[in-house]
């Protein structure tokens, strides 16, 4: 027996320690935290722009889950530090008509995360305050409302639209609307590299069947005319729909600055999402200025 166990011994020790490892990874998913997409923001740009090693990552998320969001990193900072201009009541109100629009996870860290197009949201929202453009997040979700009331996926810009109301009595001052989404095909459709930094492609919805849509297409052209001359290529312009099988109007009715982005697709990570996020909330906060001086 004791010359059958010194035969396998080491045998016996690289199977413990496998089962060891294994045991562990098990442990680690068990007490994975699901965070919010503001965390992830945090997260995000602490990968892009510190480059830290997993376990850093790792400590990053655990130690600062119940910490006030703050987005501190200087280079971050410099990047959408736009204008100083200051409006008193929030203007603008970002929300998700499909809130459960999720990106490519990239790493061990976000596989255990959710990044949902809300990401997107977040970083406008902290780039926008800090630029002196009072905004709010919907934190409730359509989809929630969906499931309330047993409506089917296509109802899902009615159920935004019950927000949106009830977001305009509390806040009378809002004046743009941005519904943001992320596309469906693949990668190659959605990514484009400028000055060595990837970024998730742009791509506006107008609907016809809004009989002012033609203040909305106004609106939105702006946006893009600054996106093309700022970073040329990321828009993939403006996508006019209407007839059988599309929504058609995307609540845009509801104000002549209300706008419907995609940004980035599927398969895009939360780091090119990040670059373009910051890209179209300068030329956003651009127009913005530019329509109320």
């Amino acid at each position: 027996m004791k010359k059958w166990f010194k035969k396998r011994k080491s045998i016996i020790c690289i199977l413990l320690f496998i089962l060891g490892v294994y045991l562990g990874y098990q442990a680690i998913l068990k007490k994975r935290v699901v965070l919010h997409n503001k965390e992830i923001v945090s997260f995000v740009l602490k990968e892009t722009f510190q480059k830290p090693t997993l376990i850093e990552q790792v400590e990053n998320i655990y130690t600062n889950k119940n910490k006030v969001f703050s987005l501190l990193n200087k280079d971050y900072e410099e990047a959408t530090t736009i204008s100083n201009n200051t409006y008193v009541e929030p203007i603008v109100y970002l929300y998700n008509s499909h809130p459960t629009e999720e990106y490519q996870a990239t790493t061990f860290l976000e596989y255990s995360l959710d990044p949902t197009v809300l990401l997107n949201n977040y970083i406008l929202e902290d780039i926008f305050n800090k630029n002196g453009i009072p905004t709010i997040v919907e934190e409730r979700s359509a989809h929630q409302i969906l499931e309330d009331n047993n409506w089917n996926y296509a109802s899902s810009y009615k159920a935004s639209r019950f927000l949106m109301e009830d977001a305009l009595l509390k806040y009378p001052s809002l004046e743009y609307f941005i519904d943001i989404h992320r596309d469906s095909v693949s990668k190659d459709m959605t990514t484009i590299t400028i000055d060595d930094r990837d970024y998730a492609k742009l791509l506006f919805i107008i609907g016809l069947e809004n009989e002012n849509y033609e203040e909305n297409l106004y609106f939105t052209e702006k946006i893009v005319s600054k996106l093309d001359t700022y970073y040329p290529g990321i828009s993939k312009g403006i996508y006019k729909k209407e007839g059988p099988g599309v929504n058609g109007v995307y609540n845009q009715d509801f104000s002549s600055h209300t706008i419907l982005i995609e940004i980035g697709g599927y398969q895009n990570t939360t780091v090119e999402v990040l670059n373009s996020s910051i890209a179209f909330s300068r030329c956003m906060i651009e127009v913005i200025h530019e329509e109320n001086t």
